[in-house]
């Protein structure tokens, strides 16, 4: 192994000079929004392995050359993965991968499962703020039906203790149908899958059912039909984007609740 790639991957107690990112395959930044893609760039190497538990990152002044983007715009990434609990800092020591969210080892999740999610939870990045902006400008009385029905489907459902997330997905795919177009509703309807088993390795993950997430997520599905319902295109998309963002979060945090 390479001196460099050695001393990056060496565990926290000894004292090692830090290597390069590109050690790491990490991909440089070059556009706008330099903290998000940073942040984008920092999550998905943790998520797909790539970045594996333990392991110190870089120093900031190395991560700002590497990105192309000043100290501060990493500061503000680095404090973002901290509040998602992706990465800790040990004073005099460095910022780690933190070790919690090591992907448990069992037949239902791998890592080769929980790259294939991260990649499709990306995707609903893409699609799913914009299905939520045109369903605002283009939502019928039938649509707002279709939405309100699977919310208090998945309320009740939840209510019970019964399984809910057809109703979860069926929220977000009347969505797709409200934007009016089919190629949208499409692309999002091929991610039914990618919910369901995101759902069920979570529930894995965090080892008994996960009532308060759960709670969250119906509270962020009624902001966002609200939004749908007042017509506020900008308002749907950007409370959307949100949703996904927590419910990458809620997936890959394996802390149980109290």
């Amino acid at each position: 192994m390479p001196k460099d790639a050695k001393a990056l991957l060496a565990p926290r107690d000894e004292t090692v000079s830090l290597s390069s990112p590109e050690e790491l395959g990490l991909e440089p930044v070059r556009h706008e929004r330099f903290a998000e893609r940073v942040y984008e760039s920092l999550f998905h190497a943790i998520m797909t392995g790539k970045l594996a538990p333990d392991t110190r990152l870089p120093a900031e002044v190395q991560l700002a050359a590497f990105f192309q983007v000043s100290r501060p715009v990493v500061r503000q990434a680095l404090d973002r993965l901290r509040k998602d609990q992706l990465i800790e800092s040990i004073q005099g020591s460095g910022t780690y991968v933190r070790a919690t969210h090591k992907v448990p080892a069992s037949p239902t999740s791998t890592g080769s499962d929980m790259s294939y999610l991260v990649h499709g939870l990306e995707l609903r990045l893409v699609i799913e703020p914009e299905c939520a902006y045109f369903a605002a400008l283009r939502r019928t009385t039938a649509d707002l039906e279709r939405m309100e029905s699977m919310l208090t489907g998945f309320e009740d459902a939840v209510a019970k203790g019964d399984v809910a997330h057809h109703f979860d997905f069926g929220f977000h795919e009347a969505i797709g149908q409200a934007s009016a177009n089919p190629r949208l509703a499409q692309v999002l309807k091929s991610l039914e899958y990618d919910v369901s088993h995101a759902i069920n390795l979570w529930r894995h993950m965090a080892q008994l059912k996960p009532w308060r997430r759960t709670q969250d997520a119906m509270g962020e599905h009624r902001a966002i039909y609200e939004l749908i319902k007042q017509q506020d295109a900008e308002g749907a998309r950007r409370a959307m984007r949100s949703h996904v963002e927590k419910a990458r979060i809620r997936m890959l945090d394996a802390t149980p609740e109290v």
